[in-house]
């Protein structure tokens, strides 16, 4: 198992997409990581959009960065909420330092334009944030899955196979 060494954090919030936190955190395991699910409470269950619950594994005051091999950011609304948290930011900057695969799906690259991580960055998004996603200085394409170094782009769940797959690829490079 190729990823048998690695571990992730998967952050959690309400109103994650459903199948765009899951599907990731699946996929990961099957291939051996360690996916710990991060929000602002430990062992809290949150809902998803369509009503799938997911508990947290820790809080984000429990957790390092520096212990953690990559970050998978979900979709849906939970972003939004996501960006608000200091811990989660700096997070995503310690790993975009120290140039960790970081995944973003749909409406998270909210959270990386928060980070203030992404001027000069080719990335993709639900095509409802390309503005706010080049308001901050990348270059937005409409693909499926857009990979500008270690950080890792899609636009919604139809592109989580293509998504996970180059996320996985980079994560086991690491």
């Amino acid at each position: 198992m190729r990823l048998k060494d690695k571990k992730v954090i998967a952050l959690v919030e309400e109103d994650f997409e459903d199948l765009e936190l899951w599907y990731p955190i699946l996929r990961l395991q099957e291939e051996g990581a360690t996916v710990h699910l991060v929000g602002k409470e430990a062992n809290k269950k949150y809902i998803g959009k369509y009503g799938v619950p997911a508990e947290s594994d820790y809080a984000f005051s429990d957790i390092r960065s520096e212990d953690y091999d990559a970050i998978l950011v979900p979709g849906g609304w939970a972003p939004d909420k996501l960006r608000r948290y200091p811990e989660v930011l700096q997070f995503i900057k310690e790993m975009n330092a120290e140039k960790k695969p970081i995944g973003q799906i749909c409406h998270a690259g909210w959270v990386l334009i928060s980070a203030n991580i992404l001027q000069g960055k080719k990335v993709t998004s639900t095509p409802g944030i390309k503005d706010d996603m080049t308001n901050a200085g990348a270059t937005w394409y409409d693909e499926p899955v857009v990979a500008d170094g270690h950080i890792i782009s899609s636009r919604r769940p139809p592109d989580l196979p293509p998504y996970v797959k180059i996320f996985a690829d980079k994560l086991a490079e690491k």
